[in-house]
């Protein structure tokens, strides 16, 4: 449980700490350390240099603009348990020391299967821009995750801030998951936004699932089937009980064929409950 010997920096502007990963071949960068920490003491983790951006004033934000929700790449869980829909979310991660430590931008980076996060950047069509010595660029989120444990984002580079488009009008939002007591992960977690037709019907529902596949995904076919639909429990219980794109894994939690079944009931729970707020 002790970490092989690396150099630390503490870089105090972005771009310093850009320099310092094009400049070090195998360095790691550090958000709040939760996935990277646990990983550095028991070696599955081994860079020569270790760049803390906790001193990086700038990836520190929320804000809200024309629909579009703003997180600064190092904004911690805690952050933003105050911060829209996504309080919800940030408020079922993990423990209190997690929340305090944990961020956005390095739940996103390490691309945790199990992780809430992503699940909300799919659901809310996220967007997320990174920096690197070439410059900026911008990922969105069909492209982001690019397999367990592995995302789009470069080895030199820096996810800067995150992007959430953010319905308002006649629209909700609801993450639901079933939890790991030990760790907090999702062993089944859905996060939903409903809109509304003037008449009560779901005109679009967009629908991100994690815990379930090697890699989180958007539920396309189910977000197709409920256009025009009635948002009551028993419609919704009917069009969720198959999740085409569902190809669950199988560990000690849970099994491929009960997490299949776990993902049509967290879809519903989570439809019903961003219908009911959108037509609160």
């Amino acid at each position: 449980m002790i970490p092989h010997e690396f150099e630390y920096f503490a870089p105090r502007s972005l771009r310093e700490a850009v320099d310092l990963l094009a400049k070090n071949a195998d360095a790691k960068a550090l958000g709040g350390g939760m996935s990277l920490i646990p990983a550095l003491k028991h070696r599955l983790q081994v860079p020569s240099v270790l760049i803390d951006l906790g001193r990086v004033p700038e990836l520190e934000s929320v804000g809200e603009r024309r629909g579009t929700l703003t997180i600064g790449g190092r904004t911690t869980h805690a952050a933003l348990a105050s911060a829209h829909m996504i309080s919800e979310t940030a408020a079922v991660i993990g423990d209190v020391q997690v929340r305090n430590r944990g961020t956005i931008g390095g739940s996103l980076v390490h691309a945790d299967p199990a992780a809430d996060w992503p699940a909300v950047f799919l659901a809310l069509d996220g967007e997320a821009t990174v920096a690197g010595a070439k410059g900026e660029r911008t990922i969105a989120a069909p492209q982001f995750f690019t397999g367990m444990l592995q995302s789009a984002v470069r080895r030199d580079e820096v996810l800067t801030e995150v992007r959430l488009a953010v319905e308002r009008k006649r629209a909700g939002t609801a993450y639901r998951k079933l939890r790991q007591t030990a760790s907090g992960f999702a062993i089944v977690g859905v996060a939903a936004q409903v809109t509304l037709d003037r008449k009560g019907r779901i005109e679009r529902a967009a629908v991100g699932v994690t815990g379930v596949n090697p890699v989180p995904f958007r539920a396309s076919a189910l977000e197709k089937r409920l256009a025009g639909e009635s948002p009551d429990a028993a419609v919704l219980s009917r069009l969720c009980a198959r999740i085409e794109e569902a190809d669950p894994t199988e560990d000690l939690h849970a099994s491929a064929e009960f997490r299949a079944h776990l993902v049509g009931v967290y879809a519903a729970r989570a439809l019903l409950a961003a219908a009911g707020r959108a037509a609160a």
